[in-house]
This record gives C-alpha cells, sequence and structure tokens, in this order.
C-alpha cells in the first residue's frame, strides 16, 4: 500500500518556487507531506498568495525575498529556513534564467548573471545548506535538455551553465556519499509555463523536436522531484535524469 504523505516530517527549501515549475514542486512537496520554504524575486503577490494557499490548507509554507543572484541572500535564506523549521532535510535548485543571443553579441552582464544564478547560486545553497541537513538528505537541481542538446542559435550561454550542473552534480555526490545525501539533476524539457508557453512563438519549432506531440506540465516535473526527495529513490545519486517528452531522442 503506497504511503500519501512519502514526505511527512520533512523540510524542503526550493530555490525559485513563486510560479511555474517552482510553485508546482513546492505545492507538491507540501501535498507529500513537507514543510518548504521557498525563494522568490520580484513575484511577491504570487508568493504571498501561494504561501497562504498552503497554510490556509494545512500546510507549512514560508516564503522569502532571495536574489539567487547574491550570495548571501541565498545564505539568509537557508539560515532563516533552518531557523523557522529546525532543519533542512531536501534542498531544490530551481531558480535559473535564460538569456538568449549569439556568442558574438551576448553582454558579459547576461553571461555573468546567467552564471551566478544557474550555477553559482547552486553551489553557495547547496554548501550553506549542509550544517542543517543530515546524513541522507537530498540536493535536487533542475537542470535543462539543453545540457546535452541545444538545436537552435543563441543559447550558448543557457546550455552552458545547465551542462556545468553536470559535473558539479557528479562531484558533489562523490563528497556527499558517505553521509548517504544524493545529489541529482533533473533536466526538464518544453514544459508550459508563462516563460515558454506551450502556444507561445517558440512552441511551433520545439514541438518539432520531440517525440510526444505537446509540451510538459510543472506538476510532471514536480512529480518527478518529489520522487527524487522520496525514500524510494535513495540509491539514485549523480545522475542527470531527463524528462524532456523525447526531445533529446
Amino acid at each position: 500500500m503506497s504511503n500519501p504523505t512519502p514526505l511527512a516530517g520533512k523540510v524542503a527549501l526550493v530555490q525559485g518556487g513563486s510560479r511555474g515549475i517552482g510553485a508546482a514542486i513546492v505545492q507538491r512537496l507540501v501535498a507529500d507531506g513537507a514543510s518548504v520554504a521557498f525563494t522568490y524575486v520580484s513575484s511577491a503577490a504570487k508568493a504571498q498568495a501561494l504561501q497562504a494557499q498552503i497554510v490556509e490548507a494545512g500546510g507549512r509554507a514560508l516564503a522569502l525575498q532571495a536574489d539567487s543572484a547574491d550570495a548571501q541572500a541565498v545564505q539568509q535564506a537557508v539560515a532563516s529556513t533552518a531557523q523557522a523549521f529546525g532543519r533542512i532535510d531536501i534542498l531544490v535548485n530551481n531558480a535559473g534564467v535564460l538569456a538568449l543571443g549569439s556568442v558574438a553579441e551576448l553582454p558579459l552582464a547576461d553571461f555573468d548573471r546567467t552564471l551566478a544564478i544557474n550555477v553559482r547560486s547552486v553551489f553557495v545553497a547547496s554548501q550553506a545548506v549542509l550544517p542543517h541537513m543530515g546524513d541522507g538528505g537530498r540536493i535536487i537541481n533542475i537542470s535543462s535538455t539543453n545540457a546535452e542538446r541545444m538545436p537552435f542559435a543563441g543559447g550558448a550561454t543557457y546550455a552552458m551553465s545547465k551542462s556545468a550542473l553536470t559535473g558539479l552534480a557528479k562531484g558533489m555526490a562523490r563528497d556527499l556519499g558517505p553521509r548517504g545525501i544524493t545529489v541529482n539533476n533533473v533536466q526538464p524539457g518544453p514544459v508550459d509555463t508563462d516563460m515558454n508557453p506551450a502556444d507561445g512563438e517558440m512552441a511551433p519549432g520545439m514541438l518539432g523536436l520531440m517525440a510526444l506531440d505537446r509540451y510538459g506540465t510543472a506538476e510532471e516535473i514536480a512529480g518527478f522531484v518529489a520522487y527524487l526527495a522520496s525514500p524510494q529513490a535513495a540509491y539514485i545519486t549523480g545522475a542527470n535524469l531527463t524528462i524532456d517528452g523525447g526531445f533529446g531522442a
């Protein structure tokens, strides 16, 4: 018989959790029994609404404003989560930016911000969370199928930032394996969000590259993350796990 709340008693922190895939992850982890803190940058109204919705339904949630490009803000978010809930069992690094542009023209500032949010914040949050995480914890990074396949021009910097997580996760898995802490990357393909809507300008080109003739849903990504956070996934670590509708097939 399956356990309807496999994360009961667990505490999670989701970087970038106020909307899209992040909000779906927050809601799924709460539904599975976890207390969840999540960060946001500018979507204050959405973040507060999500927190209120969860609390009113009897769950535990905490919205924290923190720009993932700011290392001190990320560290403070970790500290605030541990102070509020006592510890952190699950870290989901979902914050990310997409800066498209030819390598010949992309501003250096966009390159630096991409690295700061998509790569450095993963390292900063992971390092900060370890003193608050017991043996058997989970670190889950939201990467992208573009880490392995970039089939259109202008995505070099984004693809580089996501492929960097491959090495980071594999190395961290080795470092943290003795503590039973797993580290994995989830690599979504096109997902229907406000950043990349299923009826947007990019959709026809994306659908032409996929084995399944549809975009994914944020809830499907959240379900994959919830599995990795569960006890059933304790033997998976250092892995790049693709959920992309056959984008990379």
